[in-house]
């Protein structure tokens, strides 16, 4: 198994760990309600999905 030669200093661990950034999601208009929603996915409000309801979705509050 592999070992390291040396240690890793603390300065090159944070900063390659400084890359780990965390993105937000994409998020697209739906076409019907006009609400955020992730691309390529069913709307979570309305239940559509490419024109067609696909989600039974009850009354919203």
């Amino acid at each position: 198994m592999a070992v390291p030669k040396r240690k890793m200093s603390r300065a090159n661990t944070r900063a390659r760990r400084s890359q780990w950034k965390a993105t937000l999601p994409t998020l697209v208009a739906c076409p019907r309600c006009t609400r955020a929603k992730r691309p390529h996915a069913a709307c979570g409000f309305c239940g559509t999905y490419d024109g067609r309801t696909v989600i039974e979705v009850g009354p919203q509050a």
